[in-house]
């Protein structure tokens, strides 16, 4: 067994954080041996359903979860992370526009990039998956000066690719 990595998952009540979280407690991100501290993040309005998301993973008897911690801090959630998948942020709505969101959104990655680089390790790598995530990527990357530019990632899909 391999040391215990802490990862943080932000909007980890959300439809995909949910899904997500499972699969790393089940070995099936980093490695069926790779131990894990949970830190989950939600904001205060879904910090119900986030308890019921660490009642599940208690359910379920995950062998690698060493710990769960599901918070509304960021910096709590994000202290020495080693990882982080930045999966919450604010949806497009019908009518609204890019700029809109990229208001809304860039206030968040803002404020969680200067967190990441204050409290995350210092070899932390960051997964933005939150759309527009090669947008928030680069703003959270730009606001989180004390984490090298190459652990920064936006997870992105090229349309129209057959």
């Amino acid at each position: 067994m391999s040391d215990v990595m802490r990862v943080a998952v932000t909007g980890a009540a959300g439809q995909i954080g949910y899904a997500l979280v499972f699969r790393i407690a089940s070995g099936g991100l980093f490695g069926p041996d790779q131990r894990v501290r949970l830190q989950l993040l939600e904001v205060p309005a879904a910090e119900n359903a986030l308890q019921g998301v660490v009642m599940e993973l208690r359910d379920g008897a995950c062998p690698l979860v060493e710990e769960i911690v599901a918070t509304t801090d960021p910096k709590r959630a994000f202290e020495g992370a080693d990882w982080t998948l930045c999966v919450g942020s604010i949806p497009r709505k019908p009518g609204m526009e890019r700029s809109e969101l990229l208001g809304l959104n860039g206030k968040i990655f803002v404020q969680q990039g200067k967190d990441l680089a204050a409290v995350a390790s210092k070899e932390a790598r960051v997964l933005v998956v939150g759309n527009p995530c090669n947008t928030n990527a680069w703003i959270a990357r730009q606001a989180g000066q004390g984490l090298p530019e190459d652990r920064w990632f936006a997870m992105t899909r090229l349309e129209g690719i057959s």
